[in-house]
């Protein structure tokens, strides 16, 4: 079974669900009309207070990680799960202390005071109230809790809705300054969180502190990929390799569709394919002056060629109609060949979705191209993770190294005893081994798989689909074949906190909503125009832009 991937689906899909599909920066709304200090994520400051970085040696996957730019890795891969489950952590990492965890879960709510929490708890040497909430509304529950001050010790604020949070503000406030025990080789007491890459820590570091404990890590974290379905295109003798710019693309489109036949080329794929033409996520500079995406040519060009595309006809109707919900029925459908979507759904769950209906089906995903043909591929890569956790700065010294030492244990690499512990449960009760695969009993779907220990501590992302390996291999070859093409963007990790209004402007709701019906054929890129000209005056924009010049790129630089 496919954790780690099966959980960036979601996660994934949660993250457009809230808009911003791990584009960075992580903005955080301080409310009033004052200008706030920008918690930083870059320079000398904030690399005094990182933990240090040490790897696992005694863990070796099948497949090595590959290394791209700077922060840029490869997952590894496990063809299978290790036999020799070795445990990481010595004794009982708890002293016997009682806390309470919120955690965010999309799907069904286990019951409380389970059985795998009870034998977590016996693990972990602690009490360990487990209040997982409906990740659908976390939104608008976290609030609530903050504004009466009343947060559990224990809680995952994802990254996703800062603003939401105002996870800045809380920061020193309500959430507690763990640097004194994580920076530098202070987390070497802490082995398995000392293996957390060093650029997954950025994402919980405000104001030169560090505040957050990073889950599933990644050096591999884009917004998405294009996907075709690479058996249909095997079937037609046409190889993705072949398409090596948007020409070739709207191309391959008109030969793919055949209207009659109730197939269309493509899905929705703006998310996935604008910045092909050079439009940066959100921020760019050019001879020293901020430009904000929607000031550029780039993405006007961008917009106007998939305005084509999906004027052309070879866009599938319903996802013009805005169902993004049927997509993956689509495609497994063959109804469209070619979709845009997160790296998460490449998995062994996917796998067994498309062959259920057709044996023979098989996810690709093109290499990154420019739009041109002719530059090299860029692609801007989002912060190490989005999920991030907190604990309650009312904490005692003695309890937040208690909870440091269980997140130790919640962090231990793929594989291991602790970690088979906390995404299977007990052998024999919540799992048994079938051909070598932990395998959840009725009860171990019932109270483990919808997970809730990984949103406190998690070990860095690997590709593990133990019963699909072709899956594990094709994603691994993916990423290092484009894992050179991984940049880092303009404030890329840095968590800022801006006044209420820039946040507002930040959203651009309207130009967003003018943006889709314009890559959907609905309205012309000079209505498009005439939106964002009306946003920069009228809906903050020009002030947005002047905001992050004067408080961030001037002060802190670009974060690159």
């Amino acid at each position: 079974m496919n954790i780690e991937l099966n959980r960036r689906n979601f996660l994934n899909a949660a993250v457009a669900a809230a808009g911003l599909a791990a584009v960075g920066p992580l903005l955080s709304a301080c409310g009033g009309g004052g200008a706030q200090r920008a918690g930083v994520n870059s320079g000398e400051a904030l690399r005094a207070v990182l933990p240090a970085h040490v790897p696992h040696s005694s863990f070796r996957p099948d497949i090595p990680s590959v290394a791209g730019g700077p922060d840029v890795l490869t997952d590894p891969g496990f063809l299978s799960y290790p036999a020799n489950r070795v445990a990481t952590v010595s004794g009982t990492p708890g002293r016997g202390g009682r806390y309470s965890s919120v955690t965010p879960l999309w799907g069904t709510i286990p019951p409380a005071g389970n059985g795998f929490y009870q034998a977590m708890n016996k693990a972990l040497g602690v009490e360990l109230e487990m209040r997982p909430a409906d990740g659908n509304n976390y939104n608008t529950i976290v609030p609530t809790m903050t504004a009466a001050k009343r947060l559990p010790d224990w809680i995952q604020l994802p990254a996703w809705w800062n603003p939401n949070f105002n996870t800045g503000g809380l920061a020193g406030t309500q959430l507690a300054d763990l640097t004194p025990f994580l920076s530098g080789d202070n987390v070497k007491k802490y082995p398995n969180l000392a293996a957390i890459p060093t650029a997954a820590w950025r994402a919980g570091a405000w104001g030169d502190k560090l505040y957050g404990i990073p889950s599933f890590a990644s050096g591999f974290q884009i917004a998405g990929a294009l996907f075709h379905r690479r058996d249909l295109l095997d079937a037609k003798g046409i190889s993705a390799g072949e398409v090596k710019s948007a020409d070739d693309l709207m191309n391959l489109g008109k030969e793919l569709t055949d209207a009659k036949a109730g197939v269309w080329a493509f899905d929705d794929i703006y998310t996935y394919f604008y910045t092909a033409f050079g439009a940066p996520l959100k921020w760019k500079v050019d001879n020293g002056k901020l430009v904000h995406l929607y000031e550029t040519q780039e993405f006007l060009d961008g917009l106007e060629w998939h305005r084509k595309l999906a004027a052309a006809g070879y866009v599938h109707p319903d996802a013009l109609a805005g169902d993004n919900a049927g997509g993956s029925t689509r495609f497994y459908g063959g109804k469209v060949v070619i979709t845009g979507g997160g790296t998460g759904a490449w998995n062994l769950a996917d796998d067994q979705s498309g062959k259920a209906a057709n044996p023979a089906y098989r996810r690709g995903a093109f290499d990154f191209f420019a739009a041109d043909g002719k530059g090299a591929p860029r692609v801007d890569m989002g912060p190490a993770t989005t999920m991030v956790s907190y604990l309650n700065a009312n904490l005692k010294p003695e309890q937040i190294e208690e909870l440091l030492a269980v997140a130790n244990y919640l962090a231990a690499p793929f594989g291991s005893a602790e970690y088979t512990m906390v995404n299977f449960g007990t052998e024999g009760t919540h799992f048994t081994m079938a051909g070598g695969v932990p395998t959840p009993t009725d009860a171990g779907r019932k109270e483990v798989q919808a997970q809730t220990y990984p949103f406190l501590a998690a070990p860095a992302n690997v590709i593990s689909n133990q019963t699909a390996q072709s899956v594990t291999r094709d994603v691994a070859a993916w990423q290092a074949a484009n894992a050179k093409a991984l940049a880092k963007p303009v404030f890329w990790s840095m968590n800022i906190s801006m006044p209420q209004a820039q946040a507002t402007a930040e959203a651009a709701q309207s130009v967003y909503d003018t943006v889709k019906d314009c890559y959907h054929g609905k309205k012309s890129v000079a209505e498009v125009k005439e939106v964002v000209a009306s946003w920069k005056t009228s809906g903050g924009g020009d002030r947005l832009i002047a905001w992050m010049n004067d408080n961030v790129l001037q002060k802190f630089g670009t974060g690159q």
